[in-house]
């Protein structure tokens, strides 16, 4: 690999529709990005199947002989199929091949796998699945975690807030973003005891200069546009998360129920199309897919599991701005100015690194 080129390891395998969507994602991607190459992993005899055409100079095939399935255990994916797509495609970040590894597949396979060949970087106990969610400001705000751990302890999400940081110093060019504790109220007295151990974690963290904490913030603060990033555990963001996708599917079937009805209705809502169209297109669930696994020793990014080409090229956008932006080196350069803040808030904590199946698919 050279200094100009950007090698990304495909997952062509994974998601729902395999090879007939994320072939479709790469052919698309290779075009508007001359300086990248794909390493195309899967079984080449269906991905022939299912583009038989697809040829392309900065493309090549990786072979690998087994696919992690929607429905397989942690168990069968991480020591039973040494040889899946998912595994390969992670293999070739850590052998230095590729620079991010994307995959649809599997949420707590891919998690699991990429934990194992890549380790955590010192100072996180636990990766944290990160996206973004459009908001009304006309922009997007980065949520973590989404659905990676669904426990977590105040010490963890002093670690998220770190990370995203990080990862939106690197989509916003901006070396302070703000960043939100989520909460049932902005006082701080609200909450429970872990969120408000958190608050006091993440105060003293703005104080040292590790952070810009604005401070508690509530639900809708999410779609406000508040701060830059909302912190929270891996159940209320998944949560979240799914309550933004259902936001869409809501106006679009709106759209469409009005304009089959009466002529009345069909008329006003021809005045109101403009408005309630763009707004669907704006919270388009597909235009923010591709969520950062933080906190590993290598960049991993995940597609949602159903999603089309056009969902999948983007989350191939997002991988490949994250390694050209040296995404990896500021997550790990964030971590170590915050170290002596991270080991002491680790000092007080005593779980164990267990690995989770995340609670659904994040993104």
């Amino acid at each position: 690999m050279t200094a100009a080129v950007t090698t990304l390891a495909v997952d062509c395998m994974g998601g729902d529709h395999g090879p007939r969507v994320t072939l479709v994602a790469c052919q698309r991607f290779l075009e508007s990005h001359p300086d990248a190459v794909l390493l195309l992993v899967g079984q080449p005899e269906q991905m022939m199947q299912a583009l038989p055409k697809f040829q392309h100079p900065r493309a090549r095939v990786v072979a690998a002989g087994e696919v992690v399935t929607m429905q397989d255990s942690l168990e069968v994916a991480l020591r039973r199929k040494k040889d899946s797509s998912m595994r390969v495609a992670i293999a070739q970040v850590k052998a230095g091949v590729a620079d991010v590894a994307v995959s649809a597949g599997n949420t707590g396979a891919l998690m699991a796998i990429a934990r194992y060949l890549l380790k955590t970087v010192d100072g996180i106990d636990r990766p944290a699945i990160a996206t973004q969610l459009p908001n009304a400001a006309g922009g997007a705000t980065t949520v973590l975690d989404l659905g990676a751990n669904v426990d977590c302890t105040a010490e963890h999400l002093l670690q998220f807030a770190v990370m995203g940081s990080a990862l939106v110093s690197v989509l916003k060019n901006d070396n302070n973003p703000t960043v939100g504790l989520l909460n049932i109220g902005e006082e701080v007295i609200k909450g429970n005891e872990i969120i408000k151990k958190a608050g006091e974690l993440l105060r003293s963290a703005a104080k040292s200069g590790d952070l810009n904490f604005y401070g508690n913030v509530e639900g809708n603060d999410i779609f406000k546009g508040t701060t830059d990033i909302v912190v929270c555990d891996g159940f209320v963001g998944n949560v979240a998360l799914k309550t933004s996708e259902g936001l869409a599917s809501m106006i679009g079937g709106f759209l469409k129920a009005e304009f089959s009805r009466n002529w009345f209705t069909r008329l006003a809502a021809i005045f109101v199309y403009p408005v309630l169209s763009g707004f669907k297109k704006r919270m388009d669930h597909r235009r923010y897919n591709g969520a950062a696994l933080l906190g590993l020793r290598g960049l991993v990014f995940k597609s949602h599991g159903s999603a089309d080409a056009f969902a999948f090229e983007q989350a191939l956008n997002r991988a490949y701005d994250a390694a050209r932006n040296q995404l990896l080196a500021k997550v790990q350069a964030r971590i170590a100015h915050a170290a002596p803040l991270l080991a002491g808030s680790q000092a007080a904590q005593h779980t164990p690194k267990a690995l989770e199946q995340p609670l659904a698919e994040p993104t």
